[in-house]
């Protein structure tokens, strides 16, 4: 099985891809607010997720110490997307607040597709749980 590390890396390549899609998006189209807005979404989902990997990487290392399991930073994130839905409403003619929000979850369906195509491409032999 793949790590965390790997995981991420991908992703981080898959969404700054779509980054520069947007980055298109909003230069030549007409609605350029809607696609500020997913930008700013997307850079706080994808500090998100890079918050969660490093915290699930600590755990897994803490776990396999005997230590004390820290949290996963669950309140860090929830204040990341706080902070992104701020500026969106603070700046409403420069980004979308239904946009941000969104582009704030953009990572996390990625993670859940590349999920999915991972588990079809390499079923688990035997079907045993993990």
């Amino acid at each position: 099985m793949e790590n965390l590390r790997q995981i991420h890396n991908r992703q981080k390549r898959a969404l700054f891809f779509l980054l520069a899609m947007l980055a298109l998006g909003w230069g030549f189209s007409p609605w350029p607010t809607v696609f500020a807005g997913l930008i700013l979404g997307v850079l706080f989902g994808l500090y998100n997720f890079w918050i969660l990997t490093r915290r699930m990487e600590r755990f897994d290392r803490n776990l396999a110490e005997g230590k004390k399991a820290p949290s996963l930073g669950s309140g860090l994130r929830f204040a990341s997307g706080i902070a992104a839905a701020a500026i969106a409403v603070s700046l409403p003619e420069t980004f979308n607040l239904i946009a941000t929000v969104i582009g704030l979850m953009i990572p996390y369906l990625f993670l859940l597709a590349e999920r999915i195509i991972s588990q079809l491409k390499h079923p688990d032999p035997g079907g045993k749980e993990r």
